[in-house]
């Protein structure tokens, strides 16, 4: 894995009203031949955010500016969503691979200096940040996932609920050029229709993000990149988690799992049943909210934020 130092990157201006804080600093990094859009703030133990689909790091606005009084925030966009590269993808996938966007993230963190870090991730972000502390357990102290179960759990028991409210699932895995060439003729059209059919509506965002996320998902190339990352997790991933049971590897850290109350993984699955299947140290719960916790019940999760990741709390060792 090769990083190149971080270049500074210009903020967004359609964004800036976001990030009206001055201490937010926007950097561009290379890790491995993929530029990386990466905003970072506060001072304190390192704190990587990993961001959903079909959104960007955007979605942490409402509870970045708190965490950075305590933690030295990190917010990236993954590989083929924000302002990050969209490479092309394989055969195989392995090119958005839940690995290869783990080991992107490990590059920006290294990049920046941090050896050892906590995670909080939503959805897309939430699979890396799995995959990430598998692969890097020594890398990984704690890890706060917002409502996901374990991918191959989650396929192995999908029902009709499930296949109905995460239809996109299904869609975006589908042979090329179909899926890519849909979203490609109305890309604001599917992801309103996507995000605004969720508990909530698009009434949750603010209208900046909402604008924000509409931008990245017009860029040239978004829609293979997203159809890219979930073929990943319908194939290689799922080879990448089985392996993972077959062998016996655990989460070892300490794991928090959050989800949304009014949502389709709380109608459909056992969250926390499922991750005591992972990991070996689990707590978590439900919230009041859908599928976007971090802008829905913002004052919710800092509240899990500043209990699990107290500074006393044990960490993985």
């Amino acid at each position: 894995m090769h990083a190149h130092q971080p270049q500074p990157s210009p903020a967004n201006p359609e964004t800036s009203g976001l990030w009206p804080d001055p201490f937010w600093t926007c950097q561009r990094l290379t890790v491995d031949g993929v530029g990386l859009q990466v905003r970072t703030g506060g001072e304190g133990p390192a704190l990587l955010l990993l961001h959903g689909h079909p959104q960007s790091h955007a979605m942490w606005h409402r509870v970045a500016p708190t965490l950075a009084r305590s933690h030295t925030v990190v917010m990236m966009d993954l590989r083929g969503y924000g302002e990050s590269d969209r490479p092309a993808d394989d055969a195989e996938h392995v090119a958005y691979s839940k690995r290869r966007m783990a080991a992107d993230a490990l590059g920006v963190m290294r990049a920046l200096g941090h050896t050892r870090f906590d995670v909080l991730a939503h959805d897309r972000g939430a699979r890396v940040a799995h995959r990430l502390a598998v692969d890097a357990p020594q890398a990984v102290t704690r890890l706060m996932l917002l409502d996901i179960a374990p991918t191959l759990a989650m396929y192995q028991h999908t029902d009709r609920v499930f296949a109905q409210a995460y239809w996109h699932w299904f869609f975006l895995i589908q042979p090329p050029p179909l899926p890519e060439a849909l979203i490609e003729s109305d890309p604001e059209r599917y992801l309103r229709s996507l995000m605004g059919a969720r508990y909530g509506g698009l009434q949750v965002f603010d209208p900046l993000a909402l604008a924000e996320y509409i931008r990245c998902a017009r860029v040239p190339g978004t829609a293979q990149a997203m159809c890219g990352d979930y073929r990943a997790s319908a194939g290689v991933d799922l080879a990448h988690d089985q392996a993972d049971i077959d062998s016996g590897r655990q989460l070892t850290q300490p794991l928090r799992v959050l989800w949304g109350a009014q949502g389709a993984v709380a109608a459909s699955f056992d969250v926390l049943a499922l991750w005591r299947e992972r990991a070996t140290q689990v707590s978590g719960r439900a919230l009041p909210s859908g599928h976007y916790i971090a802008e829905q019940v913002p004052a919710d999760l800092l509240a899990e934020c500043a209990d699990f990741f107290k500074p006393n709390q044990p960490v993985a060792p």
